[in-house]
């Protein structure tokens, strides 16, 4: 069973680079993320993630 919720979301982190959002772990609370130019996914503690990156509308 996941906890995996999709998503489709931009969003840009503190640099001013954005992220494709890809995904939320509700079990442990943690945005999935990819980044342009890198293959791997990456995550964030939810709490970090909305302190430093804003949606891209």
């Amino acid at each position: 069973m996941t906890h995996v919720q999709s998503l489709d979301r931009r969003y840009r982190d503190q640099r001013g680079v954005i992220v494709h959002v890809i995904g939320y772990d509700r079990a442990n609370k943690q945005v999935i993320f990819m980044r342009s130019g890198y293959e791997h996914e990456c995550s964030q503690p939810l709490w970090k993630f909305q302190k430093y990156y804003t949606e891209v509308k």
